[in-house]
């Protein structure tokens, strides 16, 4: 093939990835309307076991969820909802990332609590499927990365707002190889897009007194995409006169967020895609690491809530799922009870993780034999949630 009819075929190829994003601006811009959870009745909440050890993470988180919700799903108010067919084996054999099927069943659904899922890579043993967290953000329009960081002896109380459906990874299958030395992938970056996730961010803010908002760019040098991000977060912070603005390139917001005299100021961050997913697994380590924390993708008509880490194999095949730290689902299980407006039993659900994985920590949770089952550290959260003086323990070893 000559270069210039590599050129033509990466020219064609550009055009139908271009079309397709002009008409997912249209979409975005037509807009919809916010669900109205206090109106539904049943809530339906769909549940993902997931891949690898997200099962048996699951399993426990859901548990959880049931006895937290025991008068709610009694009465009628919110079902559970199994969803099988997103296990990788599943999404291979119809060479699918997000099957029609699974779709349609997830859109019967309210919000999802989903396991992590296996996404494909080069040189592995799966064919190089799209990732199906990806697809599903996309299909359900899941603009919003919600991640809470949370460390109260050390002043840490982070949210990050990752935008949640564009950046490098929209058209992270839509890359390719121009000539065998040169390839190429893609970057989107639209207003509307950048628009909503930052006012996001602000109204987040605003409704919680919080009188800062950070957001983190490249735009020093990234200057056509992340420089729109920027300028677009500018014009919407000026509408919100009352909560300071400021703007972080994401080398220095990285170091940042480890300086011990600094990263207490933070306290919303809004940002890119890519730059959202690394700097949220940085910042779930002061929080004990990426099995603790959870994560929720928000869209005005659905929403789904999950962990932030993978689905490691590893721990499946040398026989170790069980012992897999199950906090991470369980903190996504206290952001969908908020968000469906839940408000109490989230309160005490995040109270009794607190003192079960940050204060108390009782059992150890170490991915090994020498530590407790996911099962256990299940049993001793619903232990704690019986305790009726729950909320003056919990406010007792944050003081310590």
């Amino acid at each position: 093939m000559t270069s210039s009819d590599a050129i033509e075929r990466a020219k064609d190829h550009f055009a139908r990835l271009l079309e397709a994003q002009l008409l997912r601006v249209d979409q975005i811009k037509a807009g919809e309307d916010w669900a109205d959870y206090s109106s539904l009745k049943p809530i339906i909440i769909g549940i993902v076991g997931g891949d690898g050890i997200g099962p048996y993470i699951t399993e426990q988180a859901v548990r959880v969820l049931k006895f937290v919700l025991a008068d709610e799903i009694a009465s009628g108010k919110v079902q559970l909802r199994e969803i099988p067919g997103l296990d990788i084996e599943s999404r291979v054999r119809v060479m699918k990332a997000l099957p029609e099927d699974v779709l349609a069943a997830l859109k019967q659904c309210h919000v999802i609590l989903k396991g992590p899922l296996t996404t494909p890579k080069k040189g592995d043993k799966w064919p190089n499927l799209e990732s199906a967290n990806v697809s599903m953000r996309r299909e359900l329009d899941l603009f919003a990365n919600v991640r809470p960081v949370k460390v109260p002896d050390q002043g840490i109380d982070w949210i990050f707002f990752r935008e949640n459906t564009e950046g490098e990874y929209v058209l992270g299958s839509k890359g390719f190889n121009v000539t065998d030395d040169l390839a190429v992938d893609f970057k989107v970056i639209t207003t509307p897009g950048t628009e909503r996730i930052v006012r996001l961010a602000f109204e987040y803010a605003k409704k919680n007194g919080i009188k800062r908002v950070s957001a983190v760019t490249k735009a020093n040098v990234i200057k056509a995409t992340d420089g729109k991000f920027l300028d677009t977060a500018r014009r919407v912070a000026a509408e919100y006169p009352e909560i300071a603005f400021d703007d972080w390139f994401v080398d220095i917001m990285a170091a940042k967020l480890v300086d011990e005299k600094r990263r207490r100021d933070f306290k919303v961050i809004v940002l890119p895609n890519l730059y959202g997913d690394i700097l949220t697994d940085e910042a779930a380590e002061f929080q004990g690491g990426v099995g603790t924390a959870g994560s929720a993708n928000i869209g005005k008509r659905y929403a789904m809530f999950e962990a932030i880490h993978g689905s490691a194999p590893r721990m499946v095949e040398e026989g170790r799922a069980a012992y897999a730290d199950p906090a991470s689902m369980m903190r996504a299980c206290v952001m969908l009870l908020r968000h469906i407006g839940f408000t109490e039993q989230a309160a005490r659900m995040e109270m009794a993780l607190d003192i079960c994985g940050q204060f108390e920590c009782r059992l150890a949770l170490t991915g090994r034999a020498d530590g407790a089952t996911c099962d256990q550290f299940a049993d001793y959260v619903m232990e704690t949630l019986q305790d009726p003086n729950l909320e003056s323990r919990a406010k007792g070893y944050a003081k310590l």
